[in-house]
């Protein structure tokens, strides 16, 4: 757990272009800062002067000022106080606990020494009448110096969980401190001061060390997040130390002894007048001390204005435009957050303009969305219904209706192509119908809710066109499918598509694994029947072997008659193109027993495979081409499947090196093929494990 919020090191800030000049809250202007390191300054040199000129140094005893101007200043003092204090409970911070309980101690302190005033309830000064006040400033430094520490999450949750027992130990203190001090003859304290006088050296310099370092802590945190009210703070602090350095100067009454009530006058005032005036500014008190506190009370402050933006905004896209929706959400986040009339007004148009902004963002989502669904192999069914479910997350209620009869039908309306021809769009109470075409013609309509801006409304018309590209798409992939892929392999279709260039003749050395099957036989059978059971035959035949194929991810070149050729590790890269060709193979032939068990009539298939290096591309011309293989492995295949029984698989020696000890062959030797000098070994495979 992180010890230091403070110190947590804050991201570089951007260099400003030429001519451009960071933002500084006013007090924190450099010019400012000068005047404000002036104003801490003259104290001291006006304090130099006195001691160091005697004579300059006058006496002024007058009970009555002295009294009412610390009276009236610690009034200002508790007043400060109950409101740093009410500041620390609603944002439960450590830190401004702290600073309340130092405004408290030397109000209350204050108050004391006023009291004591000589001629007042006592006769005659009191040795509690001079130490009364730097006492109290000292105790109070402790809290100072605490208050400007970097406190983790344990210390200050260890200070709030303490804070009514140090508050109790205050009053108790006061009341005290009152006691031997006011009731005469009590205790020491209530009698006159010694002979020499007070003697507060000890008092004096540890308090005001103390100050100063607060001080400068402060003002680190200043640095990191400028803030008028933490310079009121770091200056009370700093005059706070300067007093008590000017209470060490005896004797009573003179100059330098007014000078340090001056101080303590000076320090108050200056934190009331800061925050009079950022209230004046902001109009509500609710957040006069949020930038003295802790890093992480500001990171929680910060989210609660988030989640309070994120309210408004889900309350303004539900209730839509009306004012009248939007006015109780405004008023609950203004009483929750202490805010004016014009700060909920800001919050409003705030909340409204993030609506928008995510509005605009949310649809600008889903027309992306649908381009990336406007692509082919997509069915149309599923295009619409997921396109339409993704609108509707941005838009709300969108209607989707496709024509029929010439007609499109969205809810009790029915909407033709004449509705469309004199502005492009038709209406419907609060709605706006959009047509989509296919072709130029119309095929239905996008019904949307009327949008709240003309950019809505362009969207809407994009989406529309969008949504009509994506559906004739779908429609020409549906065509495509039937005209275009049942003529070729899928394999050979999709890499066209991926990559037109591959239509280009001419082609590249592969090595691939044939696979030639036909029908033994056939030229008999067709012989004698009819033309109509000869296709017949074929297509149940070519049905069961297709399959076999593709499943086995092989790509079928060509058909011709009763024969077929198909290719393994062309066009597509397989790197066990010899195993997969023979499980086609044998699947080829289980599926052609099963037709054949049921027409002890028909021709049986017989298939040859075999693997080797081919030419692989495109054959023909540039008005006609088709993808084939040529070259010796293929030959091979075809010559094997001419030697093969009906119902067997042949393979040659390649194949059967790539198939390892898994295949079970029965070896048939060297065979003379045709067109070959030299005898090839073959083999009959009759499984695969």
């Amino acid at each position: 757990m992180p010890s230091n919020d403070d110190r947590s090191p804050s991201p570089p800030a951007p260099a400003p272009a030429a001519g451009d000049r960071p933002y500084l809250p006013p007090a924190t202007h450099p010019v400012r800062g000068l005047v404000w390191a002036l104003h801490l300054a003259v104290p001291l040199a006006g304090l130099w002067l006195l001691v160091a000129r005697p004579r300059l140094n006058i006496r002024w005893e007058h009970h009555v000022s002295h009294f009412w101007l610390v009276v009236g200043v610690a009034a200002v003092n508790v007043a400060l106080g109950m409101m740093v204090g009410q500041a620390a409970a609603r944002r439960r911070d450590a830190r401004l606990l702290l600073v309340s309980l130092v405004f408290q101690t030397t109000a209350g302190f204050f108050l004391l020494h006023g009291l004591a005033t000589p001629a007042l309830i006592l006769a005659k000064g009191s040795h509690g009448f001079d130490i009364g006040q730097p006492v109290g400033l000292l105790i109070a430094a402790v809290p100072a110096f605490v208050s400007s520490l970097p406190l983790g999450e344990r210390a200050a949750a260890a200070v709030l969980a303490r804070g009514d027992l140090l508050r109790a130990g205050l009053v108790l203190l006061l009341v005290g401190w009152a006691a031997v001090s006011l009731i005469e003859g009590l205790t020491p304290l209530s009698a006159p001061p010694p002979a020499g006088g007070a003697t507060l050296g000890v008092l004096s310099w540890p308090g005001a060390a103390l100050y100063a370092i607060s001080a400068a802590m402060m003002f680190r945190v200043h640095r990191r997040r400028p803030s008028a009210m933490l310079v009121s703070l770091i200056t009370a602090y700093a005059l706070l130390g300067e007093s008590m350095i000017a209470g060490y100067f005896r004797p009573n009454w003179v100059l330098t002894w007014w000078e340090w009530h001056l101080l303590l006058v000076a320090a108050f005032v200056f934190v009331a007048y800061s925050a009079y005036i950022q209230f004046r500014r902001e109009g509500s008190g609710a957040g006069l001390f949020d930038s003295v506190t802790l890093t992480a009370t500001v990171r929680r402050v910060q989210a609660q204005y988030d989640e309070a933006l994120e309210e408004l905004v889900g309350h303004l896209r539900r209730m839509g435009e009306g004012a009248a929706g939007r006015t109780p959400v405004a008023l609950r986040l203004a009483g929750k957050f202490r805010l004016n009339e014009g700060q909920a007004a800001v919050l409003d148009r705030a909340g409204q303009a993030l609506a928008a902004e995510r509005e605009l963002s949310a649809r600008l989502g889903a027309l992306v969305d649908v381009g990336r669904r406007a692509r082919v192999a997509v069915g149309e069914e599923t295009l619409l219904a997921e396109s339409l479910d993704r609108i509707r997350q941005a838009y709300g209620d969108v209607r989707l209706g496709l024509v029929a009869n010439g007609r499109v039908a969205i809810g009790d309306r029915a909407f033709d192509a004449d509705d469309f021809k004199e502005t492009g769009t038709a209406g419907e109470p609060g709605r706006v119908v959009h047509p989509l075409t296919v072709k130029g013609v119309l095929a239905g309509a996008l019904s949307v809710p009327v949008g709240m801006t003309a950019h809505d409304e362009a969207l809407a018309a994009t989406l529309a066109g969008q949504l009509s590209i994506a559906l004739e798409n779908a429609r020409l992939y549906r065509e495509l499918e039937t005209l275009f892929r049942q003529y070729m392999s899928p394999d050979v279709a999709a890499s066209l598509l991926a990559d037109p260039a591959q239509a280009a003749l001419g082609g590249s050395l592969v090595e691939l694994t044939a696979l030639f099957a036909d029908l033994k036989g056939f030229t008999t059978f067709s012989e004698r029947v009819s033309p109509g059971e000869i296709v017949e035959m074929l297509n149940r035949y070519h049905a069961a072997a297709v399959p076999c194929v593709l499943d086995n991810g092989g790509t079928i070149v060509q058909f011709v008659g009763d024969a077929l050729l198909a290719l393994f590790n062309a066009p597509a890269a397989q790197e066990r193109h010899a195993e997969l060709a023979a499980r086609a193979a044998l699947s080829m032939q289980e599926a052609a027993e099963r037709i054949a068990g049921g027409n002890p009539d028909y021709p049986r298939f017989r298939v040859g495979v075999n693997t080797g290096l081919a030419l692989v591309g495109n054959i023909g011309s540039p008005e006609l081409r088709g993808f084939n293989a040529m070259g010796d492995a293929v030959n091979v295949a075809a010559r094997l499947q001419g030697v093969a029984e009906p119902g067997s698989v042949v393979i040659g020696a390649a194949t059967r090196a790539h198939l390892g000890p898994g295949a079970a062959v029965t070896p048939l030797g060297e065979l003379s093929l045709k067109g070959k000098e030299q005898g090839v070994e073959a083999y009959v495979l009759t499984a695969l494990e």
